[in-house]
């Protein structure tokens, strides 16, 4: 029998530690998998115990919306804690972050139909666009509470302080962004402020963007779609030199007999009871390794040595590109 997953709490919602990231199931890195694949996948999360699915309306410009409601959705929509976005696109055939009202009504409507629901049960502003005040925007986010379109609201990919401006606006129910062992921006005053407005905080991309995966990428192979083609953390000079941080971690997985996709996992839900993971994948030996995680646990000694690489073992390259970067409000890490 499996071991039934950890809990925690993601705003009003009791979900599993680890959810399932649904991007991977439409686009970002290459070729995604066939439709009978990405059901298999989901429907394996689903029996493995993940209870909270991430998915967004930029997502295969809608597509991973489609996808979750055709089959899986019809068949467990009550069993589980349906997570979206809006903010970005897809508008007009293509990418666009617009935060004014009008448009967040737009992407609602648009997720709600692609979605099949009447309700979904948390709505994140997915990029804040900056030339709409963000209280308009969370406000906007609070309306559709009112008219029962969302349950609960989060945003993504924002400082502390225009945290603050949401939650005073509206009650905010959970933050996401980028965290990992090689993006620790979050450390440096989004996680303090979660803690102290009460506001769950879900880490994305927790593996790396593949990174911190059992087998080192080739990035020689990425296709030509691939989003990490234009982060510069894997531009070849950049790479060749994370290749030491990637050493490290890994000789530490190997010393507590996990992989080192599963140490990376679990190492962010030892950085708090309020954090949870969505990792994604297409794969489902990968699935299968990702919620194993949730079993791992680390000495406070691992830690220290963990904390020793962190601290010690530099990684070189911004997480985006400038034109990315733009478009998102976060603290930056201050170099050493």
């Amino acid at each position: 029998m499996t071991q039934p997953l950890s809990t925690r709490q993601l705003g009003p919602f009791t979900v599993a530690s680890i959810g399932l990231g649904c991007m991977n199931l439409s686009h970002a890195y290459g070729v995604p998998p066939s439709e009978e694949v990405a059901n298999q996948i989901l429907e394996k999360a689903f029996e493995l115990g993940v209870t909270h699915f991430d998915s967004a309306a930029l997502y295969g410009l809608g597509n991973n919306e489609i996808l979750l409601s055709k089959q899986f959705l019809k068949r467990h929509r009550q069993q589980i804690t349906l997570i979206s976005k809006g903010g970005v696109g897809p508008a007009e055939g293509k990418r666009v972050i617009d935060s004014r009202p009008e448009s967040l009504r737009r992407d609602i409507e648009g997720s709600l139909k692609r979605l099949q629901t009447d309700v979904i049960d948390l709505y994140y502003l997915h990029r804040w666009d900056k030339k709409v005040p963000i209280e308009d925007a969370i406000g906007t986010l609070g309306d559709f509470i009112k008219e029962g379109k969302v349950r609960a609201i989060g945003m993504s990919e924002i400082s502390a302080q225009t945290l603050r401006k949401g939650h005073a606006t509206h009650p905010i129910s959970a933050l996401q962004t980028e965290y990992s062992m090689w993006s620790r921006n979050p450390e440096i005053a989004l996680l303090k402020t979660c803690r102290e407005l009460g506001v769950s905080f879900v880490a994305f991309s927790p593996v790396a963007r593949g990174f911190l995966s059992q087998t080192p990428l080739n990035i020689s192979e990425f296709p030509e779609k691939d989003i990490r083609r234009a982060m510069p953390r894997f531009f070849a000079e950049n790479f060749s030199k994370n290749l030491a941080f990637y050493d490290a971690m890994k000789k530490i997985a190997i010393q507590e007999n996990c992989t080192l996709t599963q140490l990376a996992l679990a190492w962010l839900l030892h950085q708090g009871s309020d954090i949870t993971v969505i990792p994604g994948t297409a794969r489902l030996d990968h699935l299968q390794e990702n919620i194993a995680a949730d079993h791992v646990r680390l000495s406070e000694a691992t830690l220290e040595r963990i904390s020793q690489v962190l601290d010690n073992v530099p990684i070189f390259g911004n997480r985006y590109n400038e034109v990315s970067q733009a478009e998102v409000d976060t603290e930056k890490y201050p170099s050493k």
